[in-house]
C-alpha cells in the first residue's frame, strides 16, 4: 500500500467516522451498544465463559487478597472492594490488628451507601491528608472512574464530610493542604484555566470561609504546559512550600514559594527534583555537566539544598547506571533513602544513609534475587520503617515490614495461590532487533515445553513513557491462560524504562519504529525457537501498548493469529486534539507540524489500514468514561475495519471505568473473561 504523506490540519480532516468522537452522542452510543451486543453474543454464550468469569470474579473478590495500607497518624488505611462492597469501603485499623491473619477493620466511608444516598456512581480516587495531625483530608470522588473528580473535605474522626468545608466541583483538579485553613488548588476557574492537555494551568491559594472564585492566584502557566501544581512539605523542621510546572511530559521546573515569591531551583529542565529534609535529589534524564565533570543520564545526585540555592554545585552520586542497570525509583524514610534498582530487569534494593559526613549504601537484607521487589517508606517523617513487596510471575505476592538499617524484614501478608503453578517456569531470553539491539523478554511456560510451533502464546508489551514492565503475579493470566496451557511472554522493548532514560529516548518521536521493531523481533524469536507460530501467537497491549499492537495489526498482520487492543491510541493525526492528547506530543511528535506528521503517519494504525490486507482477528476495548485516552480511537478503528471485507473485528466498550476500563470487580472479571475467551478461541488448536 502506498502511503500518502500529504498534510492537512486536524480540524479540516475529512474523517468518515468522526461522529464516533462524540463521546455521549446518541448515534455514537447506539453504535457502541450494537457492537457490545455482537461481542457478548460471540464470546459470552458458552458454559466455559460463565465458568471463567465466575472464577475470575471469585479471585478479585477474595478476602485473602493483600489489603495494602497507608499509615496516616496512628491508623493504617485501606480501600477495599469485594462481593459485599461493589464500589468499595474506605477503612482503617491499627498495626496490632493489621499484623493479624484476619484484622478487625473500622469502616470510615462506605461508597455504596454514599452513592445510593446521593444518586451517583461514585468511584474512589484517593485522598489528600492534612498533616501533621491527620484529622482531616480532601477526598477525591470520580463519577464512573474518570480522571475528573469532585473534591470534598472530610473529618476522619467524626467520619463525615465537613459542613461548608472545602468543596470543588467536578474537574481534573489538583489540591493540597497549605494549613488547616487554606489549600492550594488548581481547577476549573473558567476560560483558559486549563492547559491544552486538560490539566490545571493556574495555582491558587484558597482560604477557608471565602468563595473559591476569590482564591488568590499564585502562578499562571502557559496554555502549552502540561500542568502546574503546588503543595507544602510538612516534614518537621523542614516545612516549605513548593510549586511545580510541567512544561512537557519530560521537562519541568520546580520553585520554592517564600513570602509569595518564587525561587527557582536551577536544575536541568529534564531532571526530576525531590526535596528530602536538607537535601536536593536530582534524577537525571540526560547528561549533566558541572564544571569539568559529566554526570550520566539515569544517575541520582544529591546536594545540600541551601548550598545549591546559594550557587554551589557540589554533588554526590547516590546511583550511577550501567548499560543494563537503571534506577526504577526511590522512596525515603526518616533517615534513609531506599533505591529500587533494575539489573537486567531484575530488582535490587539499596539502603542509602548519611554517616559521618558520607553517603553509605548497603543491600537491603532478606531480598529475593530473582523477583520484582519494591520498597517504600511507611512514615517517612517519623520513622525508618518500610514496606517491601515481593512478586514474580509464578509466586504469590508477599508483603513484608522492616526497619531500614535493621535486620531482615518480617512477613506480614501473602497472596494465596490463585492458580496452579506446578510444572511452570519463568525464564528470561534476548531477541535481536533489526538494528542489532538486544531486547530482553520473559517467557512463562510449562517446564517441559514442546518446541513444535503449536503452543498458544500471548505476547504483551508497552514500550513508552519510560515505564518498565517487570515480573509480576497476575492471577488473571495464571487462571485464564497459563493453566489452560498457554505461554505468556512480556517484551521489554525500547520506549520503556527498563534500562533508564536512554532506553526510553531511543524510541521517541521519529525513532518510534524501534519499539515496534523490538516487539516484532521478540515475536519472530518465539517462532524461530519453535515456541509458537503465527497462527497461535497473540499480541495484547493497553493504552500506549494499544498503539503498539495496533501497529502490529497494520504492519505485521502475517505474524499474529489474534490481537487484543485495549484503551488504545490509534488515530495519530488527531490524538493531540483529543482529551489529554496534547500532553503526549513530547513522546510521539506533533501531527500539526507537517514535518513531524510524516513520521507520525508511519505509525498511525488508523491511517495504515488497507482494504486489500488480510488481518488477524482483533478485539478492541475501551471505556465511555475514559477521559484520558479518547474512546474515539478504538471506536473509529473498529468501524473502519468493519468496512473491510473478511475483517474479523469485535469491539467492547464499558460505559464506566475510566482509563482502567472497569469500575468494579464485576466489570473487571467480565472484561478479563471476554479478553481471554477471545484469545483462547483464536489461538488454541481447534
Amino acid at each position: 500500500m502506498t502511503v500518502n504523506h500529504d498534510w492537512t490540519p486536524a480540524s479540516d480532516l475529512d474523517d468518515a467516522f468522526a461522529w464516533l468522537e462524540e463521546i455521549t452522542g446518541e448515534r455514537a452510543l447506539q453504535w457502541v451498544k450494537a457492537r457490545n451486543a455482537e461481542s457478548l453474543e460471540a464470546l459470552s454464550g458458552s458454559e466455559a465463559f460463565v465458568e471463567l468469569e465466575q472464577r475470575l470474579l471469585a479471585i478479585v473478590n477474595s478476602d485473602e487478597r493483600i489489603a495494602y495500607v497507608g499509615k496516616m497518624g496512628p491508623f493504617y488505611y485501606n480501600f477495599w472492594r469485594d462481593k459485599h462492597h461493589e464500589r468499595g469501603i474506605w477503612r482503617r485499623t491499627t498495626l496490632d490488628e493489621y499484623v493479624k491473619e484476619h484484622p478487625s477493620w473500622d469502616t470510615v466511608l462506605d461508597l455504596d451507601a454514599l452513592s445510593e444516598a446521593e444518586g451517583e456512581n461514585w468511584q474512589w480516587s484517593g485522598e489528600v491528608w492534612l498533616r501533621p495531625d491527620y484529622a482531616r483530608c480532601l477526598i477525591r470522588l470520580s463519577r464512573g472512574g474518570a480522571d475528573a473528580v469532585v473534591v470534598r473535605e472530610f473529618d476522619a474522626e467524626s467520619r463525615a464530610f465537613v459542613d461548608n468545608g472545602f468543596t470543588v466541583s467536578e474537574a481534573k483538579t489538583h489540591v493540597a493542604w497549605r494549613d488547616r485553613n487554606a489549600i492550594y488548588v488548581g481547577t476549573d476557574f473558567g476560560p483558559k484555566s486549563f492547559t491544552e492537555s486538560g490539566f490545571p494551568r493556574w495555582v491558587k491559594l484558597w482560604r477557608r470561609g471565602t468563595p473559591l472564585e476569590q482564591a488568590e492566584t499564585l502562578y499562571e502557566g502557559n496554555l502549552s504546559d502540561v500542568r502546574v501544581s503546588a503543595w507544602r512539605d510538612h516534614t518537621e523542621g523542614f516545612e516549605r512550600d513548593l510549586l511545580h510546572r510541567s512544561l512537557t511530559m519530560f521537562t519541568n521546573e520546580l520553585f520554592l514559594l517564600r513570602h509569595r515569591q518564587l525561587i527557582k531551583i536551577g536544575k536541568p529542565d529534564d531532571a526530576d527534583a525531590t526535596l528530602y529534609r536538607e537535601w536536593l535529589l536530582l534524577k537525571l534524564r540526560s547528561e549533566y555537566q558541572v564544571e569539568d565533570r559529566i554526570y550520566p543520564a539515569g544517575a541520582l545526585l544529591v546536594a545540600d539544598i541551601n548550598g545549591f540555592l546559594a550557587g554551589e554545585r557540589h554533588f554526590e552520586v547516590l546511583f550511577e547506571p550501567t548499560e543494563r542497570k537503571s534506577l526504577s525509583g526511590f522512596s525515603t524514610t526518616q533517615h534513609c533513602i531506599l533505591l529500587n534498582i533494575l539489573d537486567n530487569v531484575k530488582s535490587r534494593i539499596l539502603v542509602v544513609r548519611r554517616e559521618n559526613g558520607d553517603w553509605v549504601s548497603s543491600a537491603l537484607p532478606g531480598v529475593s534475587e530473582i523477583a520484582t521487589v519494591t520498597a517504600w517508606g511507611i512514615d517517612s517523617d517519623k520513622s525508618d520503617e518500610y514496606f517491601l513487596a515481593t512478586t514474580d510471575f509464578l509466586t504469590p505476592t508477599c508483603l513484608q515490614r522492616g526497619i531500614a538499617g535493621g535486620g531482615p524484614p518480617t512477613e506480614l501478608k501473602r497472596t494465596p495461590a490463585f492458580f496452579c503453578a506446578d510444572g511452570l517456569e519463568a525464564k528470561q531470553f534476548d531477541a535481536l532487533s533489526s538494528d542489532g539491539t538486544r531486547v530482553p523478554y520473559f517467557r512463562v511456560s510449562r517446564t517441559q515445553l514442546e518446541h513444535n510451533g503449536k503452543n498458544p502464546t500471548l505476547l504483551y508489551g508497552y514500550g513508552g513513557f519510560e515505564n518498565s514492565i517487570v515480573p509480576y503475579y497476575d492471577s488473571n493470566v495464571g487462571a485464564a491462560w497459563l493453566e489452560a496451557g498457554g505461554v505468556f511472554v512480556v517484551a521489554n522493548i525500547r520506549g520503556g524504562g527498563e534500562f533508564g532514560p536512554r532506553w526510553h529516548q531511543a524510541a521517541l518521536k521519529e525513532n518510534r519504529s524501534r519499539a515496534y521493531q523490538d516487539f516484532i523481533a521478540v515475536a519472530e524469536d518465539l517462532v524461530a525457537r519453535g515456541v509458537t507460530s503465527a497462527q497461535h501467537l497473540g499480541a495484547m497491549g493497553v493504552s500506549n501498548g494499544g498503539l503498539l499492537v495496533g501497529n502490529m495489526l497494520t504492519a505485521r498482520p502475517d505474524l499474529f493469529g489474534a490481537i487484543v487492543c485495549m484503551m488504545p491510541l490509534l488515530d495519530m493525526r488527531r490524538f493531540n486534539v483529543l482529551l489529554a492528547g496534547p500532553a503526549w506530543v513530547g513522546e510521539y511528535g506533533n501531527p500539526d507540524d507537517p514535518v513531524e506528521w510524516k513520521w507520525l503517519r508511519k505509525f498511525s494504525p488508523y491511517h495504515n489500514l488497507s482494504a486489500d490486507e488480510q488481518y488477524p482477528p482483533v478485539l478492541f476495548t475501551t471505556s465511555t468514561r475514559d477521559d484520558r485516552v479518547h474512546p474515539g480511537h478504538a471506536r473509529k478503528m473498529a468501524a473502519k475495519m468493519l468496512g473491510i471485507e473478511h475483517a474479523n473485528v469485535l469491539f467492547y466498550e464499558n460505559i464506566e471505568g475510566g482509563h482502567a476500563g472497569a469500575a468494579n470487580n464485576k466489570q473487571v472479571a467480565r472484561l478479563s473473561a471476554l479478553v481471554y475467551s477471545f484469545l483462547r478461541r483464536n489461538l488454541f488448536p481447534s
